[in-house]
């Protein structure tokens, strides 16, 4: 991927290229100190994001930014600005920037904000198509044949160009970000900014801030004012991730947004409208919890004018081997291996396995098979003991439940000393060992971890974040 650094002074340009392709070694850098040649090399180069300082020694940096939305308004553009332009910047945000920096700018927090807009970037910029358009290099597919897949193509075609809320359904795994992404590409929204959150990923004040934004000095820690994403992805689509996981305080404010296309930032009272399609998914039973109280069912009727139901992979059996060959592809060219074939007994193992975590557990299973496979042909001794050895997986409860003794003394010694918020501690150092270490077995690669987990990276990058977890305290 690229990434345009645009700064008039040589010896930040120096560290930020320095810095940036030592931390990402498959990102090219490219640098200039000119807004002239910024806007050459976007046309020319076509970047994934930019980083883009507001004074320039030719012309504002707000036009170069200018420029840039007019060419292409996807590519995401981080202000760099001093402390006493922060009220440009913010205004520059309010025109679809993706986020500023103030001068000095730490080099981890760019570093973490880069890896976001690339993000960004790859999911409105790679298409996620249907097979029958693989012509397409540069594209995620939806693979499968089979007749609920092929259900699945025709209900994205009927709704992909009209401008209604989408509601994607399905077990957690099946690929809904895939079909919101597809949704979007054959939309007529597909010039204008796509962007994703995750409402599981994050705490209920700080997903508010994330949809919505906030004034300077709304909570603790917000120093300045910033904008959400209902305001970034003006005129184009938002994807809700997991939207069943969403505050009743959230749903309000998501169902306000919906009805008449108007919010207000957090700690702000001016009403702020916003144009942009909402597609949203999620993998727990909506009815179930608005029965429980936990899901507003006005939100619901408006989210689901159109609803794509997800089948899980063991309804779609047929379709296995097909994913197989796509995904054997991808992970030859992703290690530089040349596995041509997997063995029948292999595919037979495969065939028959029940696949609880869906399409992405499969992903996780082939990568693993890759990586373990010394040779040309996959065998069964390739694959991971879960797939190999029902009596070893049934068993497994009962293992879990032995290494979980210790977490469960925790819940005892902390229910004894009557402290508040049980739930949410627990789960946050839950997350924290985890994390830890997934990411040292896999010794600090992201990708890797991402897919263990079954979570997507932005996911993982985002748990990290909250929980100050960074390079080096993992290692």
């Amino acid at each position: 991927m690229k990434l345009l650094v645009v700064d008039d002074e040589p010896n930040v340009l120096y560290s930020f290229e320095k810095g940036l392709s030592q931390a990402a070694p498959n990102l090219q850098v490219l640098t200039t100190e000119t807004g002239k040649d910024a806007i050459r090399l976007v046309k020319s180069e076509r970047p994934d994001a930019v980083v883009l300082d507001v004074r320039l020694s030719d012309m504002s940096g707000l036009d170069v930014f200018d420029s840039i939305r007019d060419f292409d308004c996807r590519i995401p553009v981080i202000i760099v600005t001093a402390y006493s332009t922060t009220e440009t910047a913010i205004n520059a945000m309010k025109c679809g920037a993706f986020d500023y920096l103030l001068k000095p700018v730490d080099i981890h927090q760019l570093r973490n904000l880069i890896q976001n807009a690339l993000e960004v970037s790859r999911l409105q910029h790679i298409p996620a198509l249907f097979e029958q358009e693989s012509e397409i290099a540069e594209s995620d597919l939806i693979v499968g044949r089979s007749d609920a897949m092929q259900e699945i193509y025709k209900t994205i075609g009927r709704v992909a160009s009209e401008n209604v809320t989408v509601l994607i359904l399905g077990e957690s795994g099946t690929g809904k970000e895939l079909v919101a992404r597809s949704i979007f590409h054959h939309s007529q929204r597909n010039e204008k900014p796509f962007l994703a959150i995750n409402c599981a990923a994050l705490p209920e004040s700080l997903l508010e801030s994330e949809l919505f934004g906030h004034e300077r000095g709304a909570f603790t820690g917000a120093d300045q004012s910033r904008i959400g994403k209902f305001e970034q992805a003006q005129g184009g689509t938002l994807f809700l991730d997991e939207v069943g996981d969403m505050s009743l305080a959230t749903q309000a404010k998501v169902l306000r947004v919906l009805q008449d296309g108007r919010f207000e930032r957090v700690g702000g009272n001016r009403s702020i409208q916003t144009d942009v399609r909402v597609i949203a998914a999620t993998n727990q039973d909506l009815d179930n919890k608005i029965s429980e109280d936990q899901f507003r069912l006005d939100l619901l009727y408006r989210l689901n004018a159109f609803t794509v139901r997800m089948p899980p992979l063991r309804e779609r059996i047929e379709d296995v081997p097909l994913l197989i060959e796509h995904l054997l592809q991808k992970c030859n060219q992703q290690f530089n291996k040349q596995i041509k074939m997997i063995s029948p007994e292999t595919l037979e193992l495969l065939h028959t396995y029940d696949w609880p975590g869906n399409v992405r557990e499969l992903q996780s299973v082939v990568q693993y098979a890759v990586l373990h496979t010394v040779g040309e042909v996959i065998t069964p001794e390739c694959l991971p003991e879960s797939c190999r050895n029902r009596d070893a997986l049934e068993g497994e409860p009962e293992s879990l439940h032995e290494e979980f003794a210790g977490l469960s003394r925790s819940i005892r010694r902390l229910l004894n000393s009557d402290e508040p918020d049980l739930y949410r501690r627990l789960l946050i150092e839950l997350d924290r060992v985890m994390l830890k270490e997934v990411l040292l077995h896999f010794r600090g690669n992201q990708v890797h971890a991402s897919q263990r987990l079954g979570m997507s990276r932005t996911t993982l990058r985002t748990k990290l974040a909250n929980l100050g977890l960074d390079q080096q305290s993992i290692d």
